[in-house]
Protein backbone atom coordinates (compact mmCIF):
# COMPACT_ATOMS: atom_id res chain seq x y z
CA UNK A 1 0.00 0.00 0.00
CA UNK A 2 2.95 2.42 1.02
CA UNK A 3 4.20 1.89 -2.43
CA UNK A 4 0.96 2.83 -4.14
CA UNK A 5 0.58 5.67 -2.10
CA UNK A 6 3.99 6.81 -2.88
CA UNK A 7 3.11 6.30 -6.66
CA UNK A 8 0.14 8.26 -6.24
CA UNK A 9 2.19 11.56 -4.72
CA UNK A 10 4.69 11.33 -7.75
CA UNK A 11 1.26 10.99 -10.12
CA UNK A 12 0.07 14.45 -8.57
CA UNK A 13 3.20 15.95 -8.21
CA UNK A 14 4.49 15.39 -11.96
CA UNK A 15 0.33 16.56 -13.24
CA UNK A 16 0.72 19.80 -10.64
CA UNK A 17 4.04 20.40 -12.35
CA UNK A 18 2.81 19.82 -15.71
CA UNK A 19 0.33 23.04 -14.91
CA UNK A 20 2.34 25.50 -13.43
CA UNK A 21 2.88 28.41 -15.22
CA UNK A 22 6.93 29.50 -16.70
CA UNK A 23 7.29 33.46 -15.38
CA UNK A 24 9.25 35.85 -17.77
CA UNK A 25 9.61 38.80 -18.56
CA UNK A 26 9.94 40.21 -22.95
CA UNK A 27 11.74 40.18 -25.26
CA UNK A 28 12.47 36.60 -25.77
CA UNK A 29 15.57 36.92 -27.55
CA UNK A 30 17.69 39.75 -28.04
CA UNK A 31 16.60 39.98 -31.56
CA UNK A 32 14.12 38.41 -34.64
CA UNK A 33 11.81 40.39 -36.51
CA UNK A 34 8.77 39.32 -38.06
CA UNK A 35 8.38 36.35 -35.58
CA UNK A 36 6.01 33.56 -36.38
CA UNK A 37 5.10 30.21 -34.70
CA UNK A 38 3.23 27.12 -34.64
CA UNK A 39 1.92 24.76 -32.68
CA UNK A 40 1.91 20.44 -33.39
CA UNK A 41 1.93 17.54 -31.18
CA UNK A 42 2.94 19.27 -28.22
CA UNK A 43 5.49 21.38 -29.95
CA UNK A 44 5.71 24.98 -31.31
CA UNK A 45 8.21 25.77 -33.67
CA UNK A 46 9.07 29.13 -34.35
CA UNK A 47 11.05 31.14 -37.40
CA UNK A 48 11.87 34.94 -37.72
CA UNK A 49 14.01 36.71 -40.04
CA UNK A 50 18.08 36.00 -40.47
CA UNK A 51 18.16 37.71 -43.73
CA UNK A 52 20.79 35.05 -45.41
CA UNK A 53 19.33 31.48 -44.22
CA UNK A 54 16.61 29.59 -42.69
CA UNK A 55 16.28 28.78 -39.47
CA UNK A 56 13.93 26.98 -37.56
CA UNK A 57 13.15 26.85 -33.79
CA UNK A 58 11.68 23.78 -31.55
CA UNK A 59 10.28 24.33 -27.61
CA UNK A 60 7.37 22.84 -25.75
CA UNK A 61 7.17 26.24 -23.80
CA UNK A 62 7.61 29.61 -26.01
CA UNK A 63 8.44 31.23 -22.62
CA UNK A 64 12.33 29.18 -23.13
CA UNK A 65 12.49 30.41 -26.50
CA UNK A 66 15.70 31.64 -25.91
CA UNK A 67 17.11 28.17 -24.77
CA UNK A 68 15.23 26.40 -27.26
CA UNK A 69 17.32 23.60 -29.86
CA UNK A 70 17.42 25.36 -33.40
CA UNK A 71 19.14 24.93 -36.78
CA UNK A 72 19.42 26.16 -40.42
CA UNK A 73 17.31 24.67 -42.46
CA UNK A 74 18.05 26.11 -46.19
CA UNK A 75 21.13 28.34 -47.11
CA UNK A 76 20.46 30.10 -50.59
CA UNK A 77 22.37 30.03 -53.27
CA UNK A 78 25.35 32.17 -53.55
CA UNK A 79 22.89 33.88 -56.46
CA UNK A 80 19.84 33.57 -58.00
CA UNK A 81 16.20 35.02 -57.81
CA UNK A 82 15.78 34.10 -54.17
CA UNK A 83 19.69 33.82 -53.02
CA UNK A 84 19.50 37.80 -50.79
CA UNK A 85 17.54 39.20 -48.98
CA UNK A 86 15.36 36.38 -47.07
CA UNK A 87 12.76 38.31 -44.92
CA UNK A 88 9.28 37.09 -42.79
CA UNK A 89 9.76 33.13 -43.21
CA UNK A 90 6.69 31.25 -41.71
CA UNK A 91 6.75 27.16 -41.30
CA UNK A 92 2.70 25.61 -41.32
CA UNK A 93 1.40 21.86 -42.19
CA UNK A 94 -0.44 21.70 -44.44
CA UNK A 95 -2.15 18.59 -45.95
CA UNK A 96 0.21 16.01 -44.64
CA UNK A 97 3.47 18.01 -45.02
CA UNK A 98 5.67 21.14 -43.77
CA UNK A 99 6.09 24.11 -45.90
CA UNK A 100 7.79 27.25 -45.50
CA UNK A 101 6.76 30.23 -46.85
CA UNK A 102 8.90 33.47 -47.31
CA UNK A 103 10.17 36.27 -49.66
CA UNK A 104 13.55 36.76 -51.55
CA UNK A 105 15.20 38.43 -54.22
CA UNK A 106 18.69 38.67 -56.44
CA UNK A 107 20.14 42.00 -54.52
CA UNK A 108 17.45 43.84 -56.23
CA UNK A 109 14.37 44.92 -53.66
CA UNK A 110 12.21 44.93 -56.75
CA UNK A 111 12.32 42.07 -57.41
CA UNK A 112 10.97 40.40 -54.37
CA UNK A 113 8.88 37.53 -54.60
CA UNK A 114 7.54 34.65 -52.34
CA UNK A 115 9.11 31.13 -52.59
CA UNK A 116 8.31 27.81 -50.71
CA UNK A 117 10.61 24.93 -49.14
CA UNK A 118 8.67 21.32 -48.94
CA UNK A 119 9.41 18.81 -46.17
CA UNK A 120 7.34 15.29 -45.72
CA UNK A 121 9.29 14.22 -42.25
CA UNK A 122 6.53 14.47 -39.31
CA UNK A 123 9.42 16.08 -37.14
CA UNK A 124 9.84 19.77 -39.45
CA UNK A 125 13.48 19.47 -37.75
CA UNK A 126 14.42 16.28 -39.26
CA UNK A 127 13.96 15.11 -42.64
CA UNK A 128 15.15 17.75 -45.76
CA UNK A 129 13.51 20.85 -47.72
CA UNK A 130 13.46 20.95 -50.49
CA UNK A 131 12.98 23.84 -52.61
CA UNK A 132 9.51 24.29 -54.60
CA UNK A 133 10.19 27.53 -56.15
CA UNK A 134 8.31 30.61 -56.52
CA UNK A 135 4.42 30.77 -55.70
CA UNK A 136 2.80 33.86 -57.56
CA UNK A 137 -0.86 34.65 -58.67
CA UNK A 138 -0.71 35.87 -62.34
CA UNK A 139 -0.01 39.12 -62.32
CA UNK A 140 3.42 38.47 -60.36
CA UNK A 141 4.20 41.42 -59.03
CA UNK A 142 6.45 42.39 -55.89
CA UNK A 143 5.76 40.50 -53.09
CA UNK A 144 6.55 39.99 -49.54
CA UNK A 145 5.55 38.48 -45.94
CA UNK A 146 3.17 35.68 -47.45
CA UNK A 147 1.23 34.06 -45.29
CA UNK A 148 -1.34 30.98 -45.06
CA UNK A 149 -4.97 30.18 -43.82
CA UNK A 150 -7.52 27.27 -43.90
CA UNK A 151 -11.13 28.15 -43.91
CA UNK A 152 -14.36 25.98 -45.07
CA UNK A 153 -11.69 22.94 -46.81
CA UNK A 154 -10.36 26.03 -49.20
CA UNK A 155 -6.71 27.40 -48.49
CA UNK A 156 -5.87 31.19 -48.99
CA UNK A 157 -2.83 33.25 -49.38
CA UNK A 158 -2.38 36.78 -47.79
CA UNK A 159 0.66 38.91 -48.60
CA UNK A 160 1.95 42.54 -49.05
CA UNK A 161 2.34 43.72 -52.53
CA UNK A 162 2.76 46.77 -54.79
CA UNK A 163 -0.46 47.15 -57.42
CA UNK A 164 1.77 47.90 -60.09
CA UNK A 165 5.81 48.24 -61.00
CA UNK A 166 6.36 50.97 -59.28
CA UNK A 167 7.50 51.50 -55.57
CA UNK A 168 5.96 53.78 -53.16
CA UNK A 169 2.52 51.89 -51.30
CA UNK A 170 2.18 48.41 -49.73
CA UNK A 171 -1.16 46.56 -49.93
CA UNK A 172 -2.67 43.66 -48.51
CA UNK A 173 -3.99 41.11 -51.05
CA UNK A 174 -5.63 37.85 -51.03
CA UNK A 175 -6.04 34.63 -53.65
CA UNK A 176 -7.29 31.07 -52.99
CA UNK A 177 -4.47 28.20 -53.53
CA UNK A 178 -5.56 25.03 -55.24
CA UNK A 179 -2.92 22.91 -53.11
CA UNK A 180 -0.13 24.29 -50.96
CA UNK A 181 2.26 25.19 -53.84
CA UNK A 182 -0.15 27.18 -56.44
CA UNK A 183 -2.18 30.01 -56.75
CA UNK A 184 -5.65 29.86 -58.97
CA UNK A 185 -6.94 32.47 -60.17
CA UNK A 186 -6.39 36.68 -60.09
CA UNK A 187 -5.20 37.80 -56.61
CA UNK A 188 -7.69 40.28 -54.72
CA UNK A 189 -6.50 43.43 -53.51
CA UNK A 190 -8.76 43.59 -49.89
CA UNK A 191 -6.99 46.90 -47.96
CA UNK A 192 -4.42 49.71 -48.92
CA UNK A 193 -3.05 52.31 -46.71
CA UNK A 194 -5.31 55.25 -46.46
CA UNK A 195 -5.61 56.18 -42.33
CA UNK A 196 -2.98 59.00 -40.80
CA UNK A 197 -1.62 56.01 -38.51
CA UNK A 198 -0.99 53.70 -41.75
CA UNK A 199 1.18 56.78 -43.86
CA UNK A 200 3.89 57.38 -41.65
CA UNK A 201 7.20 56.87 -43.32
CA UNK A 202 9.67 59.18 -45.53
CA UNK A 203 10.05 58.95 -49.63
CA UNK A 204 13.32 61.49 -49.61
CA UNK A 205 15.65 58.67 -48.36
CA UNK A 206 16.26 56.42 -51.30
CA UNK A 207 17.39 53.58 -48.62
CA UNK A 208 13.67 53.96 -47.04
CA UNK A 209 11.33 53.61 -50.46
CA UNK A 210 7.71 53.49 -48.54
CA UNK A 211 5.60 56.02 -47.38
CA UNK A 212 2.79 54.20 -47.07
CA UNK A 213 2.33 50.72 -45.66
CA UNK A 214 -0.20 48.04 -45.25
CA UNK A 215 1.88 44.40 -44.42
CA UNK A 216 2.52 41.53 -42.74
CA UNK A 217 -0.70 40.34 -42.27
CA UNK A 218 -1.92 37.39 -40.19
CA UNK A 219 -5.45 35.48 -39.67
CA UNK A 220 -6.97 35.15 -36.41
CA UNK A 221 -10.37 33.25 -36.24
CA UNK A 222 -12.80 33.28 -33.72
CA UNK A 223 -16.15 31.91 -33.72
CA UNK A 224 -17.72 32.85 -37.13
CA UNK A 225 -15.57 35.69 -38.05
CA UNK A 226 -11.88 36.43 -39.43
CA UNK A 227 -9.71 38.89 -38.28
CA UNK A 228 -6.80 39.60 -40.41
CA UNK A 229 -3.95 41.90 -38.37
CA UNK A 230 -1.83 43.57 -40.81
CA UNK A 231 1.02 45.84 -39.86
CA UNK A 232 1.08 49.33 -40.63
CA UNK A 233 3.01 52.45 -41.71
CA UNK A 234 7.05 52.64 -42.45
CA UNK A 235 8.79 49.52 -39.91
CA UNK A 236 11.51 52.03 -39.80
CA UNK A 237 9.40 54.47 -37.80
CA UNK A 238 7.94 54.40 -34.32
CA UNK A 239 4.47 54.79 -35.32
CA UNK A 240 4.98 50.85 -36.50
CA UNK A 241 1.68 49.36 -35.45
CA UNK A 242 -1.42 46.77 -36.19
CA UNK A 243 -4.83 47.07 -37.89
CA UNK A 244 -7.33 44.91 -38.35
CA UNK A 245 -9.68 43.70 -41.19
CA UNK A 246 -12.69 41.80 -40.23
CA UNK A 247 -14.74 39.02 -42.31
CA UNK A 248 -18.17 37.01 -41.87
CA UNK A 249 -16.97 33.28 -42.06
CA UNK A 250 -20.01 32.36 -44.07
CA UNK A 251 -18.68 35.44 -46.95
CA UNK A 252 -16.95 35.18 -50.12
CA UNK A 253 -13.30 36.07 -48.80
CA UNK A 254 -11.92 36.96 -52.84
CA UNK A 255 -14.45 39.95 -52.55
CA UNK A 256 -13.07 42.77 -50.74
CA UNK A 257 -15.89 44.22 -49.90
CA UNK A 258 -16.39 41.65 -47.27
CA UNK A 259 -13.50 42.57 -45.32
CA UNK A 260 -14.44 45.60 -43.17
CA UNK A 261 -11.27 47.19 -41.77
CA UNK A 262 -10.93 48.89 -38.70
CA UNK A 263 -10.39 53.13 -37.96
CA UNK A 264 -8.19 52.91 -35.39
CA UNK A 265 -4.65 50.80 -34.96
CA UNK A 266 -5.62 48.11 -32.86
CA UNK A 267 -2.07 47.65 -30.89
CA UNK A 268 0.60 50.82 -31.66
CA UNK A 269 3.71 51.87 -29.73
CA UNK A 270 3.76 52.58 -25.82
CA UNK A 271 6.40 55.33 -24.93
CA UNK A 272 5.32 54.82 -21.23
CA UNK A 273 6.03 51.66 -21.47
CA UNK A 274 9.63 51.89 -23.25
CA UNK A 275 8.19 49.45 -26.36
CA UNK A 276 8.28 51.38 -29.66
CA UNK A 277 7.23 50.29 -33.67
CA UNK A 278 5.39 46.88 -32.27
CA UNK A 279 4.31 44.77 -35.15
CA UNK A 280 4.61 41.92 -37.57
CA UNK A 281 2.39 39.82 -35.57
CA UNK A 282 1.55 36.22 -35.41
CA UNK A 283 -0.82 34.47 -32.70
CA UNK A 284 -1.02 31.21 -30.93
CA UNK A 285 -2.39 29.53 -27.82
CA UNK A 286 -1.47 27.85 -25.03
CA UNK A 287 -1.58 23.87 -25.35
CA UNK A 288 -4.80 23.21 -23.28
CA UNK A 289 -5.92 26.67 -25.91
CA UNK A 290 -7.56 28.33 -23.29
CA UNK A 291 -5.04 31.23 -23.27
CA UNK A 292 -4.46 33.48 -26.43
CA UNK A 293 -1.66 35.23 -27.52
CA UNK A 294 0.28 37.37 -29.55
CA UNK A 295 3.74 37.08 -30.54
CA UNK A 296 5.33 40.74 -32.05
CA UNK A 297 8.75 42.32 -32.63
CA UNK A 298 9.03 45.69 -31.12
CA UNK A 299 12.10 47.90 -30.37
CA UNK A 300 13.42 49.05 -26.74
CA UNK A 301 14.13 52.85 -27.59
CA UNK A 302 12.81 55.26 -30.26
CA UNK A 303 14.65 55.90 -33.83
CA UNK A 304 15.83 51.76 -33.39
CA UNK A 305 14.63 51.36 -36.57
CA UNK A 306 13.73 48.11 -38.65
CA UNK A 307 17.12 46.50 -38.31
CA UNK A 308 18.41 44.05 -35.57
CA UNK A 309 17.27 45.79 -32.93
CA UNK A 310 13.95 44.40 -33.60
CA UNK A 311 13.46 41.33 -30.65
CA UNK A 312 10.27 39.02 -30.40
CA UNK A 313 7.87 39.68 -27.35
CA UNK A 314 4.46 38.04 -26.61
CA UNK A 315 1.67 38.84 -24.59
CA UNK A 316 -1.72 37.46 -23.24
CA UNK A 317 -5.02 39.12 -25.13
CA UNK A 318 -8.15 38.23 -24.16
CA UNK A 319 -11.92 38.64 -26.44
CA UNK A 320 -14.31 41.57 -25.81
CA UNK A 321 -18.24 41.38 -25.62
CA UNK A 322 -18.55 42.11 -29.19
CA UNK A 323 -16.12 39.78 -30.32
CA UNK A 324 -13.21 41.49 -31.45
CA UNK A 325 -9.91 40.40 -30.02
CA UNK A 326 -8.78 43.09 -27.36
CA UNK A 327 -4.67 43.38 -27.20
CA UNK A 328 -3.87 46.31 -24.70
CA UNK A 329 -0.60 48.07 -24.69
CA UNK A 330 2.78 46.60 -25.76
CA UNK A 331 3.99 45.60 -22.18
CA UNK A 332 7.14 46.75 -20.65
CA UNK A 333 9.96 44.82 -20.23
CA UNK A 334 9.92 44.97 -16.92
CA UNK A 335 6.77 43.09 -16.33
CA UNK A 336 6.41 39.57 -15.45
CA UNK A 337 4.08 37.31 -17.14
CA UNK A 338 3.14 33.91 -17.10
CA UNK A 339 2.49 31.18 -19.50
CA UNK A 340 1.69 27.21 -19.45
Amino acid sequence: MKSIFRLFVLLCAFACNAQQKTSFRNPLMSSGADPWVTYKDGYYYYMHTVGNHLELWKTANMAKLGEAPHKNIWTPPASGSFSKEIWAPEIHFLRGKWYVYFSADDGDNQHHRIYVLENSSPDPMKGSWEMKGKVSDPADKWAIDASIFEHKQKLYMIWSGWEGDKNGEQDIYIAEMKDPLTITGQRVRISRPVFDWETHGDLNDPNLPHVNVNEGPEILKHGNKLFLCYSASACWTDFYALGMLVADGNSNLLDSTSWKKSTKAMFMQSPENGVFAPGHNSFFTSPDGKENWILYHANDNPGDGCGGKRSPRMQPFTWGKDGMPVFGKPVSVKTELRIL
